[in-house]
């Protein structure tokens, strides 16, 4: 008699770690596809992005997760919230701690937060190929376990793809038996709207870099598709009249670069023609304003802009 074959493994899978821990590079490297955005700076996820892995063995849906912090705003309070919600919600955690930085009181806060979590958590410290030399990983491992001396924790690097293989071998026989929660074809559950929401603002922070503070927002609030080209009008949201400026540039010629390099990232990932055309507004509050935000959120429709709590200041093209 021949044995059964093994029945597929579904469940999900939440990304926890402090901002810069490279939660969302991870997702990118196991899909193989880009899902999230990627910045050095830090909040770069603010929403929870969903992304699906499937293959013989099951499938792994990953929550990209807001990075831990404390918030200050309502915006970070959402960021935090949706943090929580998630740690109750997957079958497994997988904590993220960046290992080519020193540790501080934010990842202490962090273990404090996993504390109470009854699901399994599964250590993980990124970034492994900046550390030289390799032994001195050897000490954030004891010093791991010093905090949650039953955990498994793995060194990876997502960017070299270095114990990616181990990782998911360690999620399957970690998450339950059943079927697939989504169909195989399905990678992501986030919005094209908010994809190119958030392929602008990846360009925006990587051209403005330490210019500009972490108090940008972007919107689709115009999106129509025809058989060779897709049309899209973006909003980008500031708090002050002079980060407009720096997000237009002299002459103009900053925002053309960020659409520029939006347009080609899209065209790339879509596989259709792009038409572009990005605006700035300014809105002192934006990030404590509940209507702004929820047009940010993954599902979210087009701006209503007859329903905004605090109306944007001025706007320009």
């Amino acid at each position: 008699m021949s044995a059964q074959p093994p029945m597929p493994r579904s469940g999900t899978v939440a990304l926890v770690g402090r901002p810069n821990a490279g939660k969302s590079t991870l997702l990118n490297a196991l899909l193989g596809d880009k899902i999230a955005i990627v910045s050095a700076k830090p909040q770069t996820t603010r929403n929870r992005i969903v992304g699906i892995l499937s293959e013989a063995r099951g499938q792994i849906v990953f929550f990209d997760l807001p990075g831990v912090h404390r918030p200050k705003h309502k915006m970070n309070s959402r960021m935090m919230t949706e943090v929580r919600s998630a740690l109750e919600e997957v079958d497994l955690v997988l904590h993220l701690v960046d290992a080519s930085v020193s540790w501080g009181g934010g990842e202490q806060f962090l273990f404090e937060l996993l504390e109470p979590v009854s699901q399994p958590v599964l250590g993980l410290l990124t970034k492994i190929d900046l550390v030289k030399p390799r032994e001195a990983l050897l000490p954030l491992l004891e010093e791991y376990h010093s905090r949650r001396d039953d955990a498994v924790v793995l060194p990876i690097s997502a960017p070299k793809g270095d114990g990616l293989d181990v990782l998911l071998t360690e999620v399957f026989d970690r998450l339950p038996e059943g079927d697939p929660l989504y169909p195989d074809d399905v990678t992501t559950t986030q919005t094209e709207r908010f994809f190119i929401a958030e392929v602008v603002r990846e360009k925006l922070l990587h051209r403005t870099r330490n210019e500009l503070p972490y108090t940008t927002g972007v919107v689709v609030d115009y999106l129509e598709e025809s058989e060779t080209l897709l049309r899209v009008d973006a909003v980008i949201y500031v708090e002050r009249k002079s980060q407009k400026g720096i997000v237009i540039g002299k002459g103009g010629r900053m925002i053309k670069a960020v659409g520029q390099d939006a347009r080609i990232e899209l065209e790339r990932v879509l596989g259709i023609k792009i038409f572009l055309e990005l605006h700035v507004k300014v809105h002192p509050r934006w990030r404590d304003d509940v209507r702004v935000l929820r047009e940010m959120e993954p599902g979210a429709a087009a701006i209503d802009e007859g329903a905004w709590g605090i109306p944007p200041v001025d706007s320009e093209d």
